[in-house]
């Protein structure tokens, strides 16, 4: 699936330090190829989310560089953070439409995409309901159909599962990776899970405890599509193994 010749961006030794004295990041090297599933996996802490955050432009890096590989991406990344961040007040088409009401666009005409990216996260017929209205998963999936209704070039997503229950983020694994076919975009994906990252990625990187460096990369052969058969397969229990053993050694 990924092709390290092709890069989307390069981090250079990006380093981040904060005025307090933390150092958050250090030394940080890491192509991303066009059309990955790459899976950032580390303990609490180590710099995970300050990573996406530079990867994004919402935080500075203190050193190093983020190269992209045609200039800036402007427009063209999607961010789903570990909440949801929908808007209380507004239906869920209208927190869907948000991106595209900031870029300009006419709600009318972008209706029957808006429409398309609810149908296809499970969300037809909740179009007129509010966030505080829906569960935890359906909340997260209107924050994805938000993020990939601007059909983002990159879509970076910060532990989004991590608080939903079990059932639940199986489902959003198997659904992720569907849209991520279709879409063909690529995604930088945040984790503390060892099952998750092996799961849905091509290619895991694992981090080592603040200040925050990559230590290890493990390329995930599996094919795709996934389903949740896997999680029964040897093939992936014995990566799931190898991920382990390696994100202990990182972090002893």
């Amino acid at each position: 699936m990924e092709d390290a010749s092709t890069p989307l961006l390069a981090l250079v030794g990006v380093g981040k330090s904060f005025r307090n004295g933390i150092e958050a990041l250090a030394r940080i090297d890491l192509a991303v190829a066009e059309g990955a599933f790459l899976s950032i996996l580390g303990p609490s802490g180590c710099g995970k989310s300050t990573l996406l955050r530079i990867i994004a432009g919402l935080t500075p890096a203190t050193a190093g560089r983020v190269a992209w590989q045609a200039g800036d991406l402007k427009g063209r990344i999607g961010f789903v953070f570990q909440e949801p961040t929908l808007m209380p007040w507004a239906n869920i088409r209208d927190n869907v439409f948000l991106p595209l009401r900031l870029q300009g666009k006419s709600r009318r005409e972008e209706a029957p995409r808006i429409d398309a990216m609810l149908a296809a996260l499970g969300l037809a017929g909740f179009e007129r309901v509010y966030p505080r209205e829906l569960s935890g998963g359906m909340r997260m999936r209107v924050s994805i159909a938000r993020a990939l209704v601007t059909e983002p070039r990159l879509l970076l997503m910060d532990e989004p599962f991590a608080a939903l229950d079990e059932i639940t983020r199986f489902k959003l694994n198997e659904d992720l990776l569907d849209l991520w076919r279709q879409h063909r975009c690529t995604i930088v994906f945040v984790t503390h899970s060892v099952f998750e990252s092996v799961f849905l990625s091509d290619r895991i990187v694992i981090m080592t405890p603040r200040p925050g460096r990559i230590v290890s990369e493990v390329a995930i052969d599996l094919p795709y599509p996934r389903r949740g058969d896997l999680r029964t397969d040897p093939a992936y229990v014995e990566r799931c193994g190898e991920v382990s053993r390696r994100l202990a050694r990182a972090t002893a």
